[in-house]
């Protein structure tokens, strides 16, 4: 039992078919045999720009070399227009005329990634039809039984995190829009506080024994609210909540559409009224909303208004776009709490601050402290502390506003790049000050030049940084496994692209540890066979001194971060690992400028 046999596909496929052996019989686990190529049809999109009138498929051409498309447009500008856009309806041919199986549907959500991260400007309601075709073709009822062989477990909230993303950017003619299939359904509408009310109404076929609906209001109250005119879109799915049943052990059971909204950011709250698919007495309702990050239904998103034998009403909470909790860093989780969001606005103010006046006074003073060879290397690592941890958290915050306002994916990317980078460089002259430390204490008759410390400290403090940041991004960007959903910064759930933050800062707080042990041992020594109280008590006030110096020096409160990879979803975890950490850059000028009590 548990033994896993991997067998090839048919030569008409490719991948392969893996089965688990339950009660000694092999039952398929996962299927991913597939026709399709994303690579090939992504490509396709992204360089073959051709209409679907004049090209069979865009495949074609691509194989085609030599051939070419006649385009005929009313003027020149439309014709530069159309042939600057790709165009998605190309590739639906052979997409549709593929089967619906394991293999296919994986890929089909992959190539919907791809098109809603990078290709999703000007969505307007031809590429919208076109989107939702594809869409369509995996969210059948027909094949909601192959969902459950996916590689990919999370492949369901994948497609509806990238179905939100792109249709978010759909453009409204004449204030509305309404693109229709079988199985996806989306509206827009403008909407301004003078709107007596704004409601989206859905009646969908969720299998062959008929339609069923479902209603999106937006209270007036809510409208005066805006400022100026917006736009609100709503995505129905009446197939998605059954889809994503198949790979959860949830005892729950959608019993109706899954609805998605997209609001300004002034809006709080809206009313959605569910037609139930099972109008059986006894079965008891619960509102609830889709978690993308941690990819789990919340029963605290809504809250029931009203429940009878056909239909339940629920109240929902919109979640503004809020900053990000500075615990996202070390956790695999990113907790929605105004608190913690509190916490890191007034710590990164606050950090960024003293970490400019701290330079400011290392320029000052410069000349004066760094007469000798030991002291001259001890504020060589201070300020690339100080620098590397201004940069990590001034981006840290740019970073929250290109997600927030932009949602541009390759800068997206390139910040969290750099904020990997710079962090990464703060533990790592963090370790160069704690190996100096080491080498002050304990090789005092050794010495070491001074241009041998500069080209060492800069090979650790940034060049291993560079190694794992270029390193973590080359591996896991081309899978689209780089960034995590919801922010700009490292993937978990997927590629455990995080570790290569976690491994190397937890490993580096180890060794300084290791470090503040030895300082309070050699400083405990002098004391020793002493019998005069006032001496142990000045020892004791010399060893807490020493131990207050070096912990935001050597970054040791990072080692909280354990506790919210351990218990991901605890507040408390949170906000402690916040206090402590997005205040460093004052505990630094504190300690490591302002009381400079030389530890060395």
């Amino acid at each position: 039992n548990g033994d896993i046999c991997i067998q090839p596909c048919s030569p008409s496929f490719h991948g392969e078919t893996s089965f688990v052996c339950e009660d000694r019989k092999w039952q398929m686990f996962t299927d991913a045999c597939a026709s399709l190529d994303v690579q090939s049809l992504f490509q396709a999109i992204r360089h073959i720009h051709c209409t679907p009138q004049h090209c069979t498929s865009c495949l074609d051409v691509a194989v085609a070399a030599f051939s070419f498309c006649s385009l005929i447009f009313s003027n020149l500008f439309s014709s530069l227009q159309r042939i600057s856009e790709p165009d998605f309806s190309c590739i639906i041919p052979d997409i549709l005329s593929s089967p619906a199986i394991p293999g296919n549907i994986a890929d089909i959500v992959e190539l919907l990634k791809r098109i809603s991260l990078l290709l999703s400007e000007n969505v307007n309601r031809g590429k919208m039809q076109s989107y939702s075709r594809i869409a369509n073709h995996i969210l059948n009822s027909s094949i909601i039984s192959n969902w459950a062989f996916v590689k990919d477990r999370n492949a369901s909230s994948i497609l509806l995190d990238s179905v939100n993303l792109f249709a978010g950017k759909l453009l409204l003619r004449n204030g509305s829009e309404s693109v229709q299939e079988h199985f996806i359904s989306t509206k827009g509408y403008s909407i301004h506080k003078n709107t007596s009310g704004k409601s989206f109404d859905f009646s969908m076929e969720f299998s062959n024994t008929g339609n069923i609906t479902a209603h999106v209001v937006i209270p007036e109250e809510e409208l005066l609210k805006l400022p100026t005119t917006s736009k609100a879109i709503s995505i129905a799915f009446p197939t998605l909540g059954a889809i994503i049943e198949t790979n959860r052990l949830d005892p729950v059971f959608v019993n109706g559409m899954v609805l998605s909204v997209s609001l300004p950011e002034e809006l709080r709250h809206i009313l959605l009224t569910f037609e139930k698919v099972n109008k059986l007495e006894n079965v008891k309702a619960q509102c609830v909303g889709w978690h993308s990050t941690e990819r789990r239904w919340d029963n605290r998103a809504c809250k029931m208004k009203s429940d009878n034998i056909s239909s339940v009403v629920c109240i929902c909470k919109h979640h503004s776009r809020t900053f990000k909790s500075f615990s996202i860093l070390m956790s695999p989780t990113m907790l929605r709490n105004a608190v913690l969001d509190y916490i890191t606005r007034v710590g990164l103010g606050l950090s960024i601050f003293s970490l400019v006046l701290c330079l400011i006074i290392e320029a000052v003073v410069w000349p004066h402290v760094t007469k000798t060879e030991i002291t001259y290397m001890r504020h060589f690592c201070l300020v690339n502390i100080a620098t590397s941890l201004l940069i990590a958290d001034v981006l840290f915050i740019l970073a929250a506003i290109v997600h927030n306002t932009a949602l541009n994916y390759r800068l997206c990317v390139a910040a969290t790049f750099f904020l990997h980078f710079f962090y990464l460089a703060l533990f790592f002259w963090m370790f160069t000050l704690g190996l100096l430390i080491l080498y002050g204490l304990l090789l005092i008759f050794f010495k070491i030049t001074r241009s041998v410390f500069i080209a060492t400290a800069f090979s650790i403090g940034y060049g291993c940084p560079l190694v794992i940041s270029v390193l973590t991004v080359a591996i896991t960007e081309p899978k689209n496994g780089y960034l995590r959903s919801g922010a700009c910064w490292l993937n978990w759930y997927e590629t455990k692209a995080l570790l290569a933050f976690v491994v190397p800062a937890l490993s580096i707080i180890v060794v300084n540890v290791v470090v503040v042990v030895v300082v309070v041992v050699k400083t405990g020594r002098s004391s020793v066979g002493e019998g005069c109280k006032s001496q142990d008590l000045s020892n004791m006030i010399r060893i807490s001194k020493n131990v207050a110096l070096l912990t935001p020096l050597l970054g040791l409160t990072w080692g909280f971060g354990l506790a919210t990879i351990v218990d991901s979803r605890s507040l408390a975890f949170h906000v402690t690992f916040a206090l402590l950490n997005t205040f460093q850059g004052f505990f630094i000028l504190l300690f490591g400028t302002l009381l400079d009590r030389k530890v060395l």
